[in-house]
Protein backbone atom coordinates (compact mmCIF):
# COMPACT_ATOMS: atom_id res chain seq x y z
CA UNK A 1 0.00 0.00 0.00
CA UNK A 2 1.32 3.79 -0.53
CA UNK A 3 1.35 5.56 2.04
CA UNK A 4 -0.65 9.20 2.46
CA UNK A 5 1.30 11.83 1.15
CA UNK A 6 -0.10 13.93 4.07
CA UNK A 7 -2.68 14.75 6.40
CA UNK A 8 -4.63 18.37 6.44
CA UNK A 9 -3.15 21.39 8.44
CA UNK A 10 -0.12 19.88 8.94
CA UNK A 11 1.92 18.66 5.37
CA UNK A 12 4.80 16.86 7.85
CA UNK A 13 2.30 14.98 9.72
CA UNK A 14 3.00 11.85 8.35
CA UNK A 15 6.36 11.73 8.66
CA UNK A 16 6.34 12.67 12.46
CA UNK A 17 3.99 9.52 12.73
CA UNK A 18 7.34 7.11 12.34
CA UNK A 19 8.81 9.69 14.89
CA UNK A 20 6.01 9.02 17.11
CA UNK A 21 6.24 5.06 17.33
CA UNK A 22 9.97 5.46 17.48
CA UNK A 23 10.23 7.37 20.56
CA UNK A 24 7.29 5.22 21.92
CA UNK A 25 9.42 1.87 21.17
CA UNK A 26 12.62 3.67 22.20
CA UNK A 27 10.70 4.97 25.77
CA UNK A 28 10.75 1.74 27.25
CA UNK A 29 7.96 1.97 29.05
CA UNK A 30 5.91 -0.80 30.80
CA UNK A 31 3.30 -0.26 28.36
CA UNK A 32 5.32 -0.92 25.61
CA UNK A 33 6.84 -4.24 27.34
CA UNK A 34 3.37 -5.29 27.70
CA UNK A 35 2.54 -4.66 24.18
CA UNK A 36 5.48 -6.50 23.15
CA UNK A 37 4.34 -9.32 25.07
CA UNK A 38 1.15 -9.67 23.79
CA UNK A 39 -0.91 -7.20 26.28
CA UNK A 40 -1.84 -3.83 26.68
CA UNK A 41 -2.68 -2.50 30.68
CA UNK A 42 -2.36 1.72 31.12
CA UNK A 43 -0.14 2.15 33.87
CA UNK A 44 -2.04 3.81 36.24
CA UNK A 45 0.10 6.35 38.38
CA UNK A 46 -2.87 8.31 39.59
CA UNK A 47 -3.53 5.50 42.10
CA UNK A 48 -0.07 6.18 43.90
CA UNK A 49 -0.45 9.22 44.80
CA UNK A 50 -3.60 10.87 46.97
CA UNK A 51 -6.25 12.60 45.81
CA UNK A 52 -4.55 15.95 46.32
CA UNK A 53 -1.75 15.38 45.10
CA UNK A 54 0.75 15.62 48.31
CA UNK A 55 4.01 13.27 48.86
CA UNK A 56 5.31 11.98 51.83
CA UNK A 57 8.97 10.36 52.52
CA UNK A 58 8.73 7.23 52.35
CA UNK A 59 6.27 6.68 49.55
CA UNK A 60 7.39 3.81 46.73
CA UNK A 61 7.65 3.49 43.08
CA UNK A 62 7.49 0.50 41.62
CA UNK A 63 10.03 1.56 39.41
CA UNK A 64 12.06 4.90 38.25
CA UNK A 65 10.25 5.66 34.89
CA UNK A 66 6.90 5.61 37.18
CA UNK A 67 8.14 8.03 39.36
CA UNK A 68 9.37 9.90 36.92
CA UNK A 69 6.04 10.27 35.39
CA UNK A 70 3.92 10.35 38.78
CA UNK A 71 6.16 13.63 39.90
CA UNK A 72 5.44 14.93 35.99
CA UNK A 73 1.68 14.79 36.32
CA UNK A 74 1.96 15.93 40.16
CA UNK A 75 3.43 19.33 38.19
CA UNK A 76 1.11 19.63 36.22
CA UNK A 77 -1.90 19.35 38.46
CA UNK A 78 -0.26 21.88 41.00
CA UNK A 79 1.23 24.09 38.23
CA UNK A 80 4.91 24.18 38.91
CA UNK A 81 7.03 23.71 36.62
CA UNK A 82 9.39 20.56 37.68
CA UNK A 83 13.01 20.71 36.79
CA UNK A 84 15.35 17.15 37.27
CA UNK A 85 18.35 17.36 38.78
CA UNK A 86 19.36 13.79 38.03
CA UNK A 87 18.55 11.07 37.07
CA UNK A 88 19.52 7.29 36.58
CA UNK A 89 19.29 3.60 37.44
CA UNK A 90 19.54 4.12 41.33
CA UNK A 91 18.38 7.91 41.98
CA UNK A 92 15.68 10.10 40.61
CA UNK A 93 16.31 13.72 42.04
CA UNK A 94 14.22 17.34 41.39
CA UNK A 95 13.23 20.89 42.32
CA UNK A 96 10.84 23.46 41.42
CA UNK A 97 12.05 25.23 37.97
CA UNK A 98 11.77 28.50 39.58
CA UNK A 99 15.01 30.20 41.43
CA UNK A 100 15.04 29.93 45.13
CA UNK A 101 11.45 27.86 45.29
CA UNK A 102 13.10 25.31 48.43
CA UNK A 103 10.44 22.69 46.62
CA UNK A 104 12.90 19.71 46.34
CA UNK A 105 12.57 15.70 46.35
CA UNK A 106 14.59 12.86 46.21
CA UNK A 107 14.15 9.31 45.06
CA UNK A 108 16.86 6.39 45.55
CA UNK A 109 15.97 2.67 44.61
CA UNK A 110 15.83 0.29 47.34
CA UNK A 111 17.79 -2.22 48.91
CA UNK A 112 17.30 -6.03 47.38
CA UNK A 113 14.50 -4.86 44.93
CA UNK A 114 13.50 -3.02 41.92
CA UNK A 115 11.34 -0.31 43.86
CA UNK A 116 12.06 3.42 44.30
CA UNK A 117 11.48 5.53 47.32
CA UNK A 118 11.41 8.92 48.35
CA UNK A 119 14.42 9.82 50.35
CA UNK A 120 14.03 13.12 51.90
CA UNK A 121 11.62 16.22 50.87
CA UNK A 122 10.86 19.49 50.85
CA UNK A 123 6.87 19.89 50.03
CA UNK A 124 6.30 23.82 50.21
CA UNK A 125 6.13 25.57 47.35
CA UNK A 126 7.46 29.69 47.87
CA UNK A 127 7.08 30.47 44.10
CA UNK A 128 4.04 31.69 42.45
CA UNK A 129 3.86 28.35 40.03
CA UNK A 130 2.77 29.10 36.80
CA UNK A 131 0.26 31.18 35.40
CA UNK A 132 -0.04 30.65 31.96
CA UNK A 133 -1.63 27.44 29.99
CA UNK A 134 1.17 26.06 28.56
CA UNK A 135 3.42 23.63 30.44
CA UNK A 136 6.83 22.20 30.30
CA UNK A 137 5.65 18.38 31.50
CA UNK A 138 2.90 18.46 29.31
CA UNK A 139 4.88 16.60 26.78
CA UNK A 140 3.71 13.98 23.82
CA UNK A 141 4.09 11.17 26.43
CA UNK A 142 2.42 12.86 28.93
CA UNK A 143 -0.51 13.24 26.24
CA UNK A 144 -0.58 9.95 25.30
CA UNK A 145 -1.04 8.56 29.02
CA UNK A 146 -3.96 11.12 29.94
CA UNK A 147 -5.83 10.17 26.88
CA UNK A 148 -4.96 6.07 26.26
CA UNK A 149 -8.28 4.90 28.60
CA UNK A 150 -10.47 6.99 25.92
CA UNK A 151 -8.26 6.54 22.84
CA UNK A 152 -8.56 2.41 23.96
CA UNK A 153 -12.71 3.12 23.79
CA UNK A 154 -12.10 5.64 20.80
CA UNK A 155 -9.51 5.04 18.21
CA UNK A 156 -11.40 7.51 16.06
CA UNK A 157 -10.84 10.26 18.99
CA UNK A 158 -10.12 13.41 16.93
CA UNK A 159 -6.50 15.55 18.22
CA UNK A 160 -9.39 18.31 18.45
CA UNK A 161 -11.34 16.88 20.98
CA UNK A 162 -7.85 16.20 22.69
CA UNK A 163 -7.03 19.52 22.23
CA UNK A 164 -10.64 20.56 24.33
CA UNK A 165 -10.51 17.99 26.59
CA UNK A 166 -6.66 17.87 28.20
CA UNK A 167 -7.55 22.05 28.23
CA UNK A 168 -10.95 21.24 30.51
CA UNK A 169 -9.42 18.33 32.60
CA UNK A 170 -6.17 19.75 33.16
CA UNK A 171 -5.47 23.53 32.21
CA UNK A 172 -2.92 22.96 30.37
CA UNK A 173 -2.79 23.84 26.45
CA UNK A 174 -1.37 21.59 24.01
CA UNK A 175 -0.19 22.10 20.43
CA UNK A 176 -2.34 19.96 17.67
CA UNK A 177 1.04 18.59 16.82
CA UNK A 178 1.26 17.00 20.31
CA UNK A 179 -2.14 15.80 20.41
CA UNK A 180 -1.55 14.19 17.05
CA UNK A 181 1.62 12.64 18.21
CA UNK A 182 -0.08 11.56 21.62
CA UNK A 183 -2.71 10.19 20.12
CA UNK A 184 -0.23 7.71 18.00
CA UNK A 185 1.70 6.65 20.83
CA UNK A 186 -1.83 5.44 22.06
CA UNK A 187 -2.48 3.50 19.63
CA UNK A 188 0.55 1.92 19.15
CA UNK A 189 0.59 1.50 22.71
CA UNK A 190 -3.28 0.05 23.02
CA UNK A 191 -3.27 -1.70 19.37
CA UNK A 192 0.64 -1.95 18.56
CA UNK A 193 1.24 -0.15 15.35
CA UNK A 194 -0.05 -0.39 11.70
CA UNK A 195 3.48 -2.41 10.94
CA UNK A 196 3.08 -4.92 13.53
CA UNK A 197 -0.83 -5.21 11.98
CA UNK A 198 0.83 -6.10 8.63
CA UNK A 199 3.38 -8.58 10.62
CA UNK A 200 0.96 -10.27 12.39
CA UNK A 201 -1.75 -10.92 9.41
CA UNK A 202 -0.45 -14.40 8.32
CA UNK A 203 -0.55 -15.69 12.68
CA UNK A 204 -4.54 -13.69 12.72
CA UNK A 205 -5.45 -15.68 9.44
CA UNK A 206 -4.60 -19.19 10.98
CA UNK A 207 -6.35 -18.57 14.66
CA UNK A 208 -9.20 -17.60 12.11
CA UNK A 209 -9.23 -20.95 10.18
CA UNK A 210 -8.66 -22.76 13.49
CA UNK A 211 -11.39 -21.13 15.80
CA UNK A 212 -13.89 -21.18 12.97
CA UNK A 213 -13.09 -24.50 10.82
CA UNK A 214 -14.39 -23.92 7.41
CA UNK A 215 -13.92 -20.23 7.26
CA UNK A 216 -10.92 -19.17 4.58
CA UNK A 217 -8.68 -16.56 5.56
CA UNK A 218 -5.41 -15.90 3.34
CA UNK A 219 -3.33 -12.96 2.60
CA UNK A 220 -0.84 -12.41 0.16
CA UNK A 221 2.16 -10.43 -0.43
CA UNK A 222 4.10 -9.45 -3.29
CA UNK A 223 8.05 -8.87 -4.03
CA UNK A 224 11.17 -9.78 -2.24
CA UNK A 225 10.43 -7.44 0.59
CA UNK A 226 7.02 -9.25 1.12
CA UNK A 227 4.64 -6.30 0.94
CA UNK A 228 1.44 -6.48 1.50
CA UNK A 229 -1.47 -6.90 -1.32
CA UNK A 230 -4.28 -8.97 -0.56
CA UNK A 231 -6.18 -10.42 2.30
CA UNK A 232 -9.11 -12.21 1.51
CA UNK A 233 -11.80 -13.74 4.60
CA UNK A 234 -15.67 -15.40 4.76
CA UNK A 235 -16.68 -17.46 7.83
CA UNK A 236 -17.74 -20.62 7.77
CA UNK A 237 -21.30 -19.34 9.28
CA UNK A 238 -21.73 -17.21 6.56
CA UNK A 239 -20.60 -19.46 3.86
CA UNK A 240 -23.51 -21.95 5.30
CA UNK A 241 -26.52 -19.27 5.65
CA UNK A 242 -25.69 -17.67 2.38
CA UNK A 243 -26.32 -21.26 0.72
CA UNK A 244 -28.49 -22.79 2.73
CA UNK A 245 -30.73 -19.64 3.57
CA UNK A 246 -30.50 -16.79 1.45
CA UNK A 247 -32.01 -15.85 -1.82
CA UNK A 248 -29.15 -15.97 -4.82
CA UNK A 249 -28.67 -12.40 -4.67
CA UNK A 250 -25.28 -10.68 -4.02
CA UNK A 251 -24.05 -7.10 -3.86
CA UNK A 252 -20.60 -6.57 -4.97
CA UNK A 253 -18.92 -3.10 -3.31
CA UNK A 254 -16.17 -1.52 -1.84
CA UNK A 255 -15.45 1.30 0.97
CA UNK A 256 -12.22 3.15 0.32
CA UNK A 257 -10.08 3.06 3.44
CA UNK A 258 -8.41 6.62 4.40
CA UNK A 259 -5.81 5.76 7.53
CA UNK A 260 -1.76 5.57 7.66
CA UNK A 261 -2.30 3.26 5.10
CA UNK A 262 -4.45 3.40 1.89
CA UNK A 263 -6.10 0.71 0.50
CA UNK A 264 -9.34 -0.78 -0.46
CA UNK A 265 -12.14 -2.70 1.45
CA UNK A 266 -14.13 -5.03 -0.96
CA UNK A 267 -17.46 -7.27 0.08
CA UNK A 268 -19.50 -10.11 -1.28
CA UNK A 269 -23.12 -9.32 0.87
CA UNK A 270 -26.11 -12.02 0.60
CA UNK A 271 -29.81 -10.78 1.93
CA UNK A 272 -31.27 -12.62 4.72
CA UNK A 273 -35.04 -13.81 4.64
CA UNK A 274 -36.03 -10.13 6.33
CA UNK A 275 -34.35 -7.89 4.05
CA UNK A 276 -31.15 -6.85 6.04
CA UNK A 277 -27.35 -7.20 4.62
CA UNK A 278 -25.46 -10.50 5.03
CA UNK A 279 -21.87 -10.54 4.36
CA UNK A 280 -20.51 -13.42 2.45
CA UNK A 281 -16.71 -12.26 2.22
CA UNK A 282 -14.26 -9.13 2.66
CA UNK A 283 -11.17 -8.70 1.35
CA UNK A 284 -8.94 -5.76 2.09
CA UNK A 285 -6.25 -5.05 -1.02
CA UNK A 286 -3.45 -2.63 -1.60
CA UNK A 287 -6.21 -0.46 -4.15
CA UNK A 288 -9.21 -0.94 -5.97
CA UNK A 289 -8.16 -1.81 -9.63
CA UNK A 290 -9.44 -4.38 -11.75
CA UNK A 291 -6.89 -7.28 -11.68
CA UNK A 292 -8.07 -7.15 -7.19
CA UNK A 293 -11.73 -7.14 -8.79
CA UNK A 294 -10.82 -10.14 -10.94
CA UNK A 295 -9.34 -11.67 -7.83
CA UNK A 296 -11.92 -11.01 -5.53
CA UNK A 297 -14.10 -12.66 -8.02
CA UNK A 298 -12.11 -15.65 -8.54
CA UNK A 299 -11.70 -16.09 -4.71
CA UNK A 300 -15.47 -15.96 -3.95
CA UNK A 301 -15.93 -18.58 -6.83
CA UNK A 302 -13.87 -21.55 -5.30
CA UNK A 303 -15.24 -20.52 -1.95
CA UNK A 304 -18.97 -21.53 -3.13
CA UNK A 305 -17.51 -24.29 -5.05
CA UNK A 306 -15.92 -26.02 -2.62
CA UNK A 307 -19.32 -25.71 -0.21
CA UNK A 308 -21.83 -26.64 -2.66
CA UNK A 309 -22.62 -29.36 -5.24
CA UNK A 310 -24.72 -27.10 -7.52
CA UNK A 311 -23.79 -23.47 -7.96
CA UNK A 312 -26.14 -21.20 -7.73
CA UNK A 313 -27.06 -19.12 -10.62
CA UNK A 314 -26.88 -15.76 -9.23
CA UNK A 315 -28.37 -12.36 -9.26
CA UNK A 316 -25.49 -9.79 -8.51
CA UNK A 317 -26.02 -6.47 -8.25
CA UNK A 318 -23.23 -3.61 -8.29
CA UNK A 319 -21.90 -0.32 -10.18
CA UNK A 320 -21.11 -2.09 -13.00
CA UNK A 321 -17.81 -0.45 -14.06
CA UNK A 322 -15.49 -1.96 -16.44
CA UNK A 323 -13.33 -4.22 -14.38
CA UNK A 324 -16.19 -5.87 -12.45
CA UNK A 325 -18.51 -6.44 -15.25
CA UNK A 326 -15.21 -8.63 -16.64
CA UNK A 327 -14.77 -9.99 -13.73
CA UNK A 328 -18.28 -11.44 -13.06
CA UNK A 329 -18.66 -12.54 -16.87
CA UNK A 330 -15.67 -14.77 -16.24
CA UNK A 331 -15.64 -16.20 -13.07
CA UNK A 332 -19.84 -16.11 -13.26
CA UNK A 333 -20.91 -16.36 -16.79
CA UNK A 334 -24.19 -17.41 -15.74
CA UNK A 335 -25.08 -14.57 -13.32
CA UNK A 336 -27.52 -11.66 -13.97
CA UNK A 337 -25.67 -8.79 -13.32
CA UNK A 338 -27.77 -5.60 -12.67
CA UNK A 339 -27.05 -2.13 -12.16
CA UNK A 340 -27.66 -0.86 -8.22
CA UNK A 341 -31.03 1.01 -8.48
CA UNK A 342 -29.76 4.07 -6.51
CA UNK A 343 -26.46 4.49 -8.93
CA UNK A 344 -28.91 4.23 -11.86
CA UNK A 345 -31.66 6.70 -10.33
CA UNK A 346 -28.49 9.31 -9.10
CA UNK A 347 -26.82 9.22 -12.85
CA UNK A 348 -30.76 9.95 -13.95
CA UNK A 349 -31.28 12.43 -11.85
CA UNK A 350 -27.63 14.31 -12.08
CA UNK A 351 -28.18 13.91 -16.00
CA UNK A 352 -31.78 15.58 -15.99
CA UNK A 353 -32.45 17.46 -13.44
CA UNK A 354 -36.12 17.64 -13.67
CA UNK A 355 -38.63 16.69 -11.15
CA UNK A 356 -41.23 15.57 -13.36
CA UNK A 357 -38.60 12.84 -15.43
CA UNK A 358 -37.20 12.13 -12.40
CA UNK A 359 -41.31 11.24 -10.85
CA UNK A 360 -42.02 9.47 -14.16
CA UNK A 361 -38.53 7.60 -14.05
CA UNK A 362 -39.36 6.03 -10.92
CA UNK A 363 -43.17 4.54 -12.45
CA UNK A 364 -40.98 3.10 -14.89
CA UNK A 365 -38.66 1.37 -12.32
CA UNK A 366 -41.57 -0.04 -10.68
CA UNK A 367 -44.01 -0.75 -14.11
CA UNK A 368 -44.72 -3.99 -13.51
CA UNK A 369 -44.94 -4.95 -17.14
CA UNK A 370 -42.98 -3.86 -20.88
CA UNK A 371 -46.37 -2.14 -21.96
CA UNK A 372 -46.34 -0.42 -18.56
CA UNK A 373 -42.62 0.85 -18.95
CA UNK A 374 -42.18 1.99 -22.44
CA UNK A 375 -45.77 4.02 -21.86
CA UNK A 376 -43.76 5.96 -18.60
CA UNK A 377 -40.87 6.25 -21.22
CA UNK A 378 -43.26 7.89 -23.96
CA UNK A 379 -44.20 10.27 -21.29
CA UNK A 380 -40.54 11.26 -20.58
CA UNK A 381 -40.07 11.63 -24.00
CA UNK A 382 -42.84 14.37 -24.40
CA UNK A 383 -40.34 16.48 -21.65
CA UNK A 384 -37.06 15.09 -23.04
CA UNK A 385 -35.20 13.21 -25.32
CA UNK A 386 -33.92 10.14 -22.52
CA UNK A 387 -32.86 7.82 -25.34
CA UNK A 388 -29.02 8.61 -25.22
CA UNK A 389 -29.19 8.50 -21.15
CA UNK A 390 -30.88 4.62 -21.65
CA UNK A 391 -28.62 3.56 -23.84
CA UNK A 392 -25.77 4.11 -21.16
CA UNK A 393 -28.18 1.99 -18.75
CA UNK A 394 -30.03 -0.69 -20.78
CA UNK A 395 -33.38 -1.03 -18.64
CA UNK A 396 -33.01 -4.76 -18.66
CA UNK A 397 -29.87 -4.46 -16.52
CA UNK A 398 -32.27 -2.44 -13.64
CA UNK A 399 -36.01 -2.43 -14.77
CA UNK A 400 -38.19 -4.17 -12.65
CA UNK A 401 -40.38 -5.15 -16.24
CA UNK A 402 -36.82 -6.09 -17.91
CA UNK A 403 -34.56 -7.57 -15.56
CA UNK A 404 -34.34 -10.95 -16.03
CA UNK A 405 -31.96 -11.88 -12.46
CA UNK A 406 -34.35 -13.05 -9.07
CA UNK A 407 -33.70 -10.12 -6.96
CA UNK A 408 -37.85 -9.93 -5.29
CA UNK A 409 -37.96 -6.59 -4.70
CA UNK A 410 -33.79 -5.94 -3.74
CA UNK A 411 -32.83 -3.49 -6.20
CA UNK A 412 -30.05 -1.39 -4.07
CA UNK A 413 -27.01 -2.14 -2.66
CA UNK A 414 -27.39 -1.86 1.22
CA UNK A 415 -23.85 -3.00 2.28
CA UNK A 416 -22.45 0.63 1.35
CA UNK A 417 -23.20 2.19 4.28
CA UNK A 418 -22.45 -0.65 5.93
CA UNK A 419 -18.59 -0.90 4.55
CA UNK A 420 -18.56 2.85 4.61
CA UNK A 421 -19.14 2.34 8.79
CA UNK A 422 -16.38 0.02 8.98
CA UNK A 423 -14.16 1.65 7.28
CA UNK A 424 -14.93 4.97 9.37
CA UNK A 425 -14.51 3.22 12.19
CA UNK A 426 -11.32 1.18 11.50
CA UNK A 427 -8.72 3.86 9.63
CA UNK A 428 -7.69 4.66 12.91
CA UNK A 429 -6.89 0.92 13.84
CA UNK A 430 -4.30 -1.31 12.60
CA UNK A 431 -5.45 -4.31 9.66
CA UNK A 432 -5.47 -7.14 11.94
CA UNK A 433 -8.00 -5.00 14.92
CA UNK A 434 -9.80 -3.65 11.96
CA UNK A 435 -10.44 -7.12 11.07
CA UNK A 436 -11.47 -8.09 14.33
CA UNK A 437 -13.96 -4.98 14.45
CA UNK A 438 -15.64 -6.21 11.36
CA UNK A 439 -15.67 -9.80 12.69
CA UNK A 440 -17.26 -8.51 16.49
CA UNK A 441 -19.69 -6.80 14.19
CA UNK A 442 -20.89 -9.95 12.37
CA UNK A 443 -20.82 -12.22 15.86
CA UNK A 444 -22.86 -9.51 17.29
CA UNK A 445 -25.19 -9.77 13.62
CA UNK A 446 -25.20 -13.43 14.19
CA UNK A 447 -26.78 -13.71 17.93
CA UNK A 448 -29.16 -10.67 18.24
CA UNK A 449 -30.96 -11.47 15.07
CA UNK A 450 -30.85 -15.15 16.01
CA UNK A 451 -32.77 -14.08 19.05
CA UNK A 452 -34.68 -12.00 17.35
CA UNK A 453 -36.12 -14.45 15.19
CA UNK A 454 -36.80 -16.90 17.94
CA UNK A 455 -39.36 -14.30 19.32
CA UNK A 456 -41.67 -14.23 16.21
CA UNK A 457 -44.43 -15.98 16.18
CA UNK A 458 -46.14 -15.80 12.53
CA UNK A 459 -44.62 -18.28 9.67
CA UNK A 460 -42.92 -15.43 7.56
CA UNK A 461 -40.68 -12.95 8.37
CA UNK A 462 -41.80 -9.39 9.53
CA UNK A 463 -41.31 -7.67 6.13
CA UNK A 464 -43.39 -10.79 4.37
CA UNK A 465 -45.46 -10.53 6.95
CA UNK A 466 -46.47 -7.11 5.76
CA UNK A 467 -47.07 -7.35 2.40
CA UNK A 468 -49.07 -10.97 3.26
CA UNK A 469 -51.32 -8.40 5.07
CA UNK A 470 -51.46 -5.68 2.60
CA UNK A 471 -52.05 -8.39 -0.23
CA UNK A 472 -55.43 -9.47 1.93
CA UNK A 473 -56.39 -6.16 3.03
CA UNK A 474 -56.58 -5.13 -0.85
CA UNK A 475 -58.43 -8.35 -1.85
CA UNK A 476 -61.87 -7.54 -1.02
CA UNK A 477 -62.25 -5.64 -3.43
CA UNK A 478 -61.83 -8.36 -6.64
CA UNK A 479 -64.39 -10.92 -8.17
CA UNK A 480 -63.00 -14.33 -7.96
CA UNK A 481 -63.92 -16.96 -11.26
CA UNK A 482 -62.60 -20.54 -10.52
CA UNK A 483 -61.84 -21.41 -14.05
CA UNK A 484 -60.12 -24.89 -12.76
CA UNK A 485 -58.50 -26.77 -9.91
CA UNK A 486 -55.68 -24.04 -9.86
CA UNK A 487 -56.72 -21.48 -12.43
CA UNK A 488 -58.68 -18.35 -11.52
CA UNK A 489 -60.00 -15.36 -12.85
CA UNK A 490 -59.54 -12.38 -10.60
CA UNK A 491 -62.27 -9.61 -12.03
CA UNK A 492 -62.22 -6.01 -11.05
CA UNK A 493 -63.66 -2.92 -12.31
CA UNK A 494 -60.16 -2.15 -14.21
CA UNK A 495 -59.15 -5.38 -15.91
CA UNK A 496 -58.82 -9.02 -14.89
CA UNK A 497 -56.20 -11.07 -13.58
CA UNK A 498 -55.19 -14.86 -14.32
CA UNK A 499 -53.82 -16.61 -11.17
CA UNK A 500 -52.51 -19.92 -11.48
CA UNK A 501 -51.89 -20.96 -7.26
CA UNK A 502 -49.62 -24.36 -8.67
CA UNK A 503 -47.01 -22.37 -10.72
CA UNK A 504 -47.22 -19.22 -8.27
CA UNK A 505 -47.87 -16.48 -11.06
CA UNK A 506 -50.32 -13.82 -11.80
CA UNK A 507 -50.80 -12.27 -15.11
CA UNK A 508 -49.77 -8.85 -13.29
CA UNK A 509 -46.34 -10.53 -12.22
CA UNK A 510 -46.22 -9.09 -9.12
CA UNK A 511 -45.82 -12.31 -7.28
CA UNK A 512 -42.83 -13.57 -9.33
CA UNK A 513 -41.09 -10.91 -9.40
CA UNK A 514 -41.79 -10.13 -5.76
CA UNK A 515 -41.84 -14.00 -4.92
CA UNK A 516 -44.99 -13.24 -2.12
CA UNK A 517 -48.76 -13.41 -3.12
CA UNK A 518 -50.11 -10.05 -5.32
CA UNK A 519 -53.64 -9.16 -4.18
CA UNK A 520 -54.87 -11.17 -7.14
CA UNK A 521 -53.35 -14.09 -5.93
CA UNK A 522 -54.58 -13.56 -1.97
CA UNK A 523 -58.21 -13.28 -3.38
CA UNK A 524 -57.89 -16.64 -5.19
CA UNK A 525 -56.01 -18.23 -2.27
CA UNK A 526 -58.68 -17.27 0.06
CA UNK A 527 -61.60 -18.32 -2.42
CA UNK A 528 -60.75 -22.09 -1.60
CA UNK A 529 -59.65 -21.44 2.13
CA UNK A 530 -55.52 -21.66 1.52
CA UNK A 531 -53.34 -20.17 3.93
CA UNK A 532 -52.20 -17.00 1.78
CA UNK A 533 -48.60 -17.22 3.73
CA UNK A 534 -47.88 -20.66 2.70
CA UNK A 535 -47.38 -19.76 -1.03
CA UNK A 536 -44.76 -17.46 -0.33
CA UNK A 537 -41.52 -18.19 -1.43
CA UNK A 538 -39.48 -20.47 1.11
CA UNK A 539 -36.71 -17.69 1.86
CA UNK A 540 -39.13 -15.63 3.48
CA UNK A 541 -39.71 -18.01 6.08
CA UNK A 542 -38.86 -17.49 9.88
CA UNK A 543 -37.30 -20.67 9.94
CA UNK A 544 -35.27 -19.75 7.03
CA UNK A 545 -34.17 -16.75 8.43
CA UNK A 546 -33.33 -18.44 11.52
CA UNK A 547 -31.32 -21.58 9.45
CA UNK A 548 -29.42 -18.42 7.77
CA UNK A 549 -28.12 -17.74 11.91
CA UNK A 550 -28.04 -20.86 13.04
CA UNK A 551 -24.26 -21.27 12.90
CA UNK A 552 -22.09 -19.28 15.84
CA UNK A 553 -19.07 -17.25 14.25
CA UNK A 554 -16.53 -18.31 17.31
CA UNK A 555 -13.97 -15.14 18.73
CA UNK A 556 -10.24 -15.72 17.83
CA UNK A 557 -8.08 -15.45 20.91
CA UNK A 558 -6.07 -12.71 22.51
CA UNK A 559 -2.41 -12.80 21.14
CA UNK A 560 -0.74 -13.95 24.27
CA UNK A 561 -2.45 -17.36 23.62
CA UNK A 562 -1.76 -17.48 19.74
CA UNK A 563 0.61 -20.66 19.56
CA UNK A 564 4.15 -20.16 17.82
CA UNK A 565 3.16 -20.01 14.03
CA UNK A 566 4.84 -22.46 12.91
CA UNK A 567 2.58 -25.24 11.19
CA UNK A 568 4.49 -26.91 8.33
CA UNK A 569 2.64 -26.07 4.33
CA UNK A 570 1.53 -28.79 2.32
CA UNK A 571 4.73 -29.85 0.16
CA UNK A 572 7.14 -28.69 3.21
CA UNK A 573 8.24 -25.43 4.44
CA UNK A 574 7.06 -23.54 7.41
CA UNK A 575 4.65 -20.56 7.46
CA UNK A 576 6.97 -19.01 10.27
CA UNK A 577 8.68 -17.41 7.37
CA UNK A 578 6.04 -15.29 6.35
CA UNK A 579 6.17 -11.28 7.24
CA UNK A 580 4.12 -9.10 5.55
CA UNK A 581 4.81 -5.41 5.97
CA UNK A 582 3.14 -2.55 4.15
CA UNK A 583 4.12 -1.51 1.05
Amino acid sequence: MKEKEGIDLFGGLMADSSLAVQELMNSNSLAVQELMSGTSIAVQEHSLVSADHSLVVGQEFPDVETCRRTLKDIAIALHFDLRIVKSDRSRFIARCAKEGCPWRVHVAKCNGGPTFSIRTLHGEHTCEGVHNLHHQQATVGWVARSVEARVRDNPGYKPKEILQDIREKHGVAVSYMQAWRGKERSLAAVHGTFEDGYRLLPAYCEQIRKTNPGSIAQAYAIGQENCFHRLFVSYRASIYGFLHACRPLLELDRAHLKGKYLGALLCASAVDADGAVYPLAFAIVDVESDDNWMWFLSELRKLLGVNTDKMPVLTILSERHNGLVEAVITHFPSAFHGFCLRYVSESFRDEFKNTKLVNLFWSAVYSLTTAEFEAKVGEMMEVQDVMPWFQLFPPNLWAIAFFEGVRYGHCTIGITEVLYNWALEGHELPIVQMMEYIRNQLTFWFHNRRNIGLSWTSILVPSAEKLILEAIADSNCYQVLRANKVEFEIVSSERTNIVDIQRRCCSCRRWQIYGIPCAHAAAALLSCGEDVRLYAQECFSVSTYLEGYSQIIYPVPDRPLWKEFSDVMEGGGHKADIIIRPS
